[in-house]
């Protein structure tokens, strides 16, 4: 048996990886996101966009949150790491919890990190046309780069981009086991960076005694393709997965049909991804682990410029290789546990656009982005429930050390009109951040959680800290939730250090971004029909000031300093619906009032009103249907008229956005599957430029033995 399982894992990876489609490129052309802006401005508006400057990450942009339950399906079973650093149970966190698993990524074929996360009450994702594009994710009306995202626990924001914000439009969920996101501020537990909240990637991990492999294999309209392969299990001491994914796609021009530049050349999408999670459990309680993950994407991009221009002539390239040792250990009956880590991150970006004769701009450029990060974590947890009063459970005190060093080369090109730009940065920064935290349950009824952490960045020291609570009233079948947290961003390394021909000049005194924000909720779920989870509803206020903000100005020269700041409020509600055992429909909606503190005006790309609807469908044994509507309402933006040029700020068009996946289990371990994005096929721009993707259908089938 076993021997007959290796062979379908190589018949399974041969075809993956040796399929045509595969094996080449995707046609890659168009514009999208060049070289990141010289520096991050946030709630203050941008320029008008000049010929290779990144129209996507250069924008400020934020969303909102609150909390509650998540579109995709939460069960109250579901325990959470990322909230506390404890296994905590989902209605016993006091923070904005969103959980999307495995089942859910199948269930809704989720191909990229950006279809997992639209449906999420108070995100807003903003692409930049299809995957390769920039895309931007904006938590409760903060910025793109106060969104702090993790692989496995350790941080992974790149450190070469200009302000700090992570790409959402490269990664695929090939192996994604699950995506906790905490919206709020966090950075007592994770530091820099988490203003808005946390997206953690947690990875697949052999989790079944035996060898096991499944393959998953899709292909349809326009001209795409994707394959993937995991071997999972686990054999006496060691426990391993390993994923192989390969992908490409034509895909659709991100230039609007309405724009006279249009040309209709698709921007293409090619990636190999490979990870390896292996672990040795030498005696029990004791988990020795290596983690590797590499990827390479190759795709096209679209650069309006100014004049704007439809090229066809501009390709991107993607490469990141991670690497991570560690160390797990339960003591004292499980009293005591500790963890160490190491870990090691390169991620290497090229943009290239070629010459184009017809291109008013007259634009080319060359542009490289490197960046390094070391991450140590000494993470520690005391269960103290054998110390304590019968009134107290699931108590803990949380400590550890973190130890971060970064690295960012930068090197940018580019020419329009025959006049030359470059940017430079070659810097270093090192942080290093202590941090505890204690919770507790009282009377089974109250649960309480605080956070402190001190961060060492540079020449600053900024402290922030966190508390919430929990108070489950069964007699009004309600659990309400309370949190008041403070966080900071550290200024980028080409906030510090940067330069460009235009003038620009980093500046090694900025302060780091400061914030602080509250929220306040309730949950109530009511039985009826003899299901005890009949209906479940809720909704969150969320208030948040940030201060500090960087901002670029002329003083003499252009230079970044702390002068901005934004207060974000909103309201989220939520319900979910199950009148039977074959459907559940859940529905929110969220309101999000981003002002620039400063002068009132609404901040970029933060729609008021965001919304979506969804069910799980199960009507006949084995099959599963999952409708999905996804509204962003109008929001403030920078606007391109229908002859292509800039009209300057005013409000963009509201969206709604349709997908339909069919899934029929065959027989237990093989599934048939089809799927439609956009199927109505909506002209919808996320970010004004640049259009929603066209309809795509794909039919597939997942197997496991």
């Amino acid at each position: 048996m076993e021997n007959r399982m290796r062979r379908s894992l190589a018949l399974l990876a041969t075809t993956v990886l040796a399929s045509p489609a595969l094996a080449q490129p995707a046609p890659a052309s168009g514009p999208v996101p060049a070289a990141p802006a010289p520096a991050a401005t946030v709630p203050v508006a941008p320029a008008p966009i000049a010929a290779g400057t990144p129209t996507a990450a250069a924008l400020p942009a934020t969303a909102t949150a609150t909390a509650s339950a998540t579109a995709p399906e939460i069960q109250l079973n579901d325990v959470v790491v990322t909230a506390t650093r404890v296994p905590t149970p989902l209605e016993q966190i006091p923070a904005s919890v969103s959980v999307v698993d495995r089942q859910t990524i199948d269930v809704n074929d989720y191909n990229t990190l950006t279809d997992a996360l639209a449906t999420i009450p108070g995100i807003r994702v903003s692409p930049s046309g299809g995957p390769g594009g920039q895309a931007s994710v904006f938590i409760r009306g903060t910025n793109s780069n106060h969104v702090l995202v993790l692989r496995d626990g350790m941080p992974i924001n790149d450190a070469s981009e200009a302000n700090g914000a992570f790409n959402f439009g490269i990664d695929t969920l090939s192996d994604i086991e699950r995506i906790e996101v905490i919206r709020g501020p966090m950075a007592a537990l994770y530091g820099s960076g988490a203003i808005g909240g946390v997206i953690n990637l947690i990875c697949r991990q052999g989790k079944e005694p035996g060898f096991h492999v499944s393959g998953d294999l899709q292909g349809g309209y326009p001209a795409q393709v994707r394959g993937a392969v995991v071997a999972s299990g686990i054999e006496g001491p060691i426990d391993f997965a390993a994923t192989l994914e390969s992908q490409s796609q034509t895909g659709y021009d991100a230039v609007p049909e309405r724009m006279s530049v249009y040309t209709g050349t698709p921007q293409g999408f090619r990636d190999r991804v490979a990870t390896l999670n292996l672990g040795y459990t030498p005696i029990e309680g004791t988990r020795l682990s290596l983690f590797l993950r590499g990827q390479q994407a190759f795709f096209g991009f679209n650069n309006l410029g100014y004049p704007t221009f439809d090229n066809s002539n501009s390709t991107g390239q993607s490469d990141s290789l991670l690497g991570r040792i560690g160390v797990t250990s339960k003591m004292f009956g499980g009293v005591y546990e500790t963890g160490l880590f190491v870990g090691r991150l390169q991620d290497d970006r090229q943009y290239l656009q070629w010459l184009n004769p017809a291109d008013p701009n007259q634009a080319e450029g060359n542009s490289r982005y490197h960046s390094y990060r070391t991450d140590v974590q000494w993470n520690n947890t005391v269960h103290l429930d054998d110390a304590l009063p019968a009134a107290f459970s699931a108590s803990a005190l949380t400590f550890g050390y973190e130890y971060i060093g970064d690295t960012a080369k930068v090197r940018v090109n580019t020419s329009s009109f025959g006049s030359v730009f470059a940017q430079d940065a070659n810097a270093s920064m090192t942080t290093n951040a202590a941090h505890a935290g204690l919770q507790t349950t009282l009377w089974e009824r109250l649960t309480l959680t605080g956070q402190v952490r001190q961060d060492w960045v540079g020449s600053n020291a900024p402290t922030t800290w966190r508390i919430g609570s929990v108070v489950d009233v069964p007699e009004v079948l309600t659990r309400f939730k309370a949190a008041y947290g403070t966080a900071f961003r550290a200024p980028s390394l080409f906030d510090r250090y940067g330069i460009d021909s235009y003038g620009y000049v980093g500046n090694p005194a900025l302060k780091p971004e400061e914030a602080q924000g509250w929220e306040l909720g309730f949950v109530t779920t009511v039985p009826a029909a003899g299901r005890a989870d009949f209906v479940s509803f809720g909704a969150t206020y969320f208030n948040q000031q940030v201060q500090n903000l960087i901002t670029t100005v002329f003083a003499p020269v252009y230079t970044a300093v702390n002068i901005g700041s934004a207060h974000i409020q909103g309201v989220e509600t939520e319900v979910t619906l199950r009148p039977a055992r074959w459907l559940t429909l859940r529905a929110s909606w969220t309101f999000t009032d981003a002002q620039n503190a400063d002068d009132g005006t609404r901040l970029l790309r933060r729609p008021q009103n965001t919304g979506s609807v969804n069910a799980t469908i199960t009507p006949l044994v084995g099959l599963t249907i999952s409708p999905e509507l996804v509204y962003t309402g109008t929001f403030r933006d920078y606007l391109y008229g229908n002859d292509s040029l800039g009209i300057g700020y005013g409000s963009s068009q509201q969206g709604l956005l349709a997908n339909l996946t069919v899934t029929y289990e065959v027989k237990p371990g093989v599934q048939l599957y089809a799927n439609g994005r956009n199927i109505f096929d909506s002209k919808f721009e996320p970010v004004n430029g640049y259009q929603t993707p066209g309809p795509t259908a794909v039919a597939g089938i997942r197997i496991k033995l």
